[in-house]
């Protein structure tokens, strides 16, 4: 028997459209444009109505984006896919769920690649001539905030605690989850001063909801400038060619603090990690030993 929100859904569900509407309510925003733009590429790519795709349309779908996109790109995009087709179903809107027997392959960890070392962040951050562009980056290390999360932020988001030695960020992530982050007095300095440098005004901002990243309008950096500023950074350091975004930090300071010896369940609240299971890919990703050491040869 379906829920009273499932027969909500079944009537305001009367086009494909309509359909990916609902499937998209709720998500993080973030999620919504990543998931839309996976939906848009299926339907420019089926050009079928959803109640007259089978899974031989899916499964040729699939085989393109198999000749075009690389393997994680695939999976996700199938993944997409075949989550849509399971709520259109379970609303009501679709009589099959043809995506059930649709395979989404599950692409090689290529985790380990991504993983800077510590001294290409060290050189990434030192070699940054701009005051907030170099706070930027320390910030992207120190906390492993997503790019999303670090371009909303305003002071009003940060704590000065323990006589100014420290700070605490509230940074607002996935499903609109807030989580609080404790930063060092010496990020805390970069972040204060970086404004003042810049503009030549007083080093600490006085309007709470001024950005902590602001652009050269007073507004908040965009993420596509924030990409921009990592990968001119990584050119600097002799890293162009590796690809490098910002989420490239993330994965740094998860690794980086495990790798020294940080609880597993700190870096999974920092990051904002679902699970253990996500953190502990990082633990997995460059192992401390191998077996060639048991091995005689």
């Amino acid at each position: 028997m379906m829920t009273k929100q499932e027969l909500i859904s079944v009537s305001q569900a009367g086009t494909d459209e309509e359909v990916i509407r609902l499937w998209l309510h709720g998500k993080a925003k973030e999620s919504q444009r990543a998931y839309r733009k996976d939906v848009d590429r299926f339907v420019a790519g089926v050009l079928k109505p959803f109640g007259l795709v089978t899974l031989g349309d899916l499964q040729g779908f699939s085989d393109l984006l198999g000749s075009e996109e690389a393997p994680a790109t695939k999976a996700r995009t199938l993944a997409a896919v075949k989550s849509l087709f399971s709520f259109g179903h379970k609303v009501g809107y679709l009589a099959y769920n043809v995506g059930a027997a649709l395979r989404v392959p599950n692409p090689k960890d290529a985790l380990s690649r991504r993983i800077l070392e510590e001294g290409d962040v060290v050189r990434m951050i030192a070699l940054e001539p701009k005051p907030r562009n170099r706070a930027l980056l320390q910030f992207l290390y120190e906390t492993g905030c997503r790019v999303s999360e670090v371009v909303r932020l305003t002071w009003a988001d940060v704590a000065v605690v323990d006589g100014g030695r420290a700070a605490v960020v509230a940074v607002v992530g996935k499903r609109e989850k807030t989580r609080n982050i404790r930063i060092s007095g010496k990020l805390l300095k970069e972040l204060k001063s970086q404004g003042g440098v810049e503009r030549g005004e007083q080093a600490f901002p006085r309007i709470a909801a001024a950005p902590v990243f602001p652009s050269r309008s007073m507004k908040p950096l965009d993420q596509p400038m924030v990409f921009r500023i990592v990968r001119q950074a990584a050119e600097r350091a002799g890293l162009g060619e590796r690809g490098v975004s910002p989420h490239w930090f993330r994965h740094a300071c998860a690794s980086h603090a495990l790798d020294r010896g940080a609880p597993v369940s700190l870096v999974k609240e920092q990051l904002g990690h679902a699970s253990l299971e996500t953190t502990s890919r990082y633990v997995h990703a460059r192992p401390e030993a191998g077996l060639f050491e048991w091995l005689e040869g």
